[in-house]
């Protein structure tokens, strides 16, 4: 069993995964600015900053895989970037892998094809700014790190999050930066987009790719 630090981890996604994870009998650490009312059992929940560079080195170093399942907004709308860049050269000082909550507008429509970010038409304005920000990190950032970092960035299919919870089917199929599209995907749930996100820190397949679960 691996000791997985999840940031974020009281988040829709970062909560789903701590869930997962915790129930296959890894050791979490769940590093988040609040502690759920209903923590998971056998879960260390560890109020903090991702600012704090001191903060995060101590629940990252100890982790054999490290999960950002954060978002760029509220105290980190402007720093989101920032703070991912430097968990990258901590994470990567340490040799731990780092798996990334991504977005669905980082995926493409098709091979070679530009980005859905490139046209935010199908989300609303007051998103835009947010989507943008997340589809940087696997255009940009992620890419830009020593060849020594190993990334998997996940996206989820289109309409995720809290305001669609689904329920659990136990099922899902994982595509690469090409959206898998419905009929048959196009949507996928909290709890099994955790089971596909913890299969893939436990197979260990892929390394810095950028993928995406939806059923």
């Amino acid at each position: 069993m691996s000791r997985i630090t999840v940031l974020g981890g009281t988040g829709y996604a970062g909560s789903a995964i701590v869930a997962e994870a915790a129930a296959r009998g890894h050791e979490l650490t769940a590093f988040s600015r609040s502690v759920p009312a209903d923590p998971v059992p056998g879960v260390t929940y560890v109020r903090g900053d991702v600012t704090d560079q001191a903060a995060l080195t101590s629940v990252v170093s100890t982790a054999d895989v490290v999960v950002g399942a954060l978002a760029p907004r509220g105290p980190l709308a402007g720093s989101f970037r920032d703070v991912y860049a430097m968990i990258a050269r901590i994470v990567d000082a340490e040799g731990i892998p780092l798996y990334v909550v991504g977005g669905f507008s980082s995926l493409r429509p098709a091979a070679g094809a530009p980005r859905f970010v490139a046209d935010l038409s199908h989300a609303p304005a007051e998103y835009h700014d947010e989507l943008v920000t997340v589809a940087a990190l696997v255009s940009d950032d992620l890419p830009a790190t020593p060849e020594t970092l190993d990334w998997v960035f996940v996206s989820p299919a289109g309409r995720f999050g809290g305001h669609v919870r689904g329920e659990r089917l136990g099922t899902y199929r994982v595509g690469d930066d090409v959206a898998v599209q419905p009929r048959d995907g196009g949507a996928i749930s909290g709890p099994d987009y955790a089971l596909g996100f913890v299969d893939l820190i436990e197979k260990r397949e892929h390394h810095r790719a950028h993928l995406n679960l939806a059923y």
